[in-house]
């Protein structure tokens, strides 16, 4: 392999980016990329572009924000924003196993909002929780659940979706609310 090439996959990895990305990127800047088949990956064919390529590509990406890369300390970022991640019965006496998981800044808004299409719903319980930890709280405690909507699924004992939100939040860091609840 000569010098002069870099994989894709060392490109995406290089940038904190996603492979996929990486060829959005070379499509937009019309670069050509060389195809090699790799005996290590069992002959596939490897994608690579030049070191001259690889830096037109970091330089069409430099203005791009890696949120995974950020500094922890940076304040007032709208993603890091804090509140609860509540889970709610929509109707407890006609629907029991029927719940409701998802973050809020205000959780009595948020329920005032809900009321409208579910006027029985009644809230089991509340966490301290960040909004970017909201999609990843949702697969976790609604893993082995029948997905009904976005963010409304069954189970068969909400009991068992209170021990996996109990151990979700207590491996996640302690947060540090502005305002109460």
């Amino acid at each position: 392999m000569s010098e002069d090439l870099i994989s894709v996959i060392d490109v995406a990895s290089d940038l904190g980016q996603r492979k996929q990305q990486i060829f959005k990127v070379m499509k937009r800047l019309g670069i050509e990329r060389k195809l090699q088949r790799s005996s290590a990956r069992h002959g596939q064919s490897i994608a690579y572009i030049t070191r001259d390529d690889f830096l037109r590509v970091k330089q069409e990406l430099q203005p791009v924000i890696n949120f995974n890369n950020l500094d922890k300390s940076i304040p007032n970022l709208s993603l890091g924003e804090e509140g609860v991640f509540y889970l709610l019965l929509l109707e407890p006496g006609h629907d029991p196993g029927r719940f409701k998981v998802g973050f809020a800044q205000s959780l009595d808004e948020r329920v005032r909002t809900l009321r409208c299409s579910a006027p029985f719903l009644k809230v089991i319980k509340t966490w301290d929780c960040k909004r970017l930890w909201e999609k990843t709280a949702i697969e976790c405690v609604s893993d082995g659940c029948e997905q009904l909507h976005t963010e409304v699924f069954r189970t068969a004992s909400i009991e068992s979706v209170i021990a996996k939100c109990e151990k979700f939040f207590e491996l996640m860091p302690k947060v540090q609310r502005k305002h109460g609840h």
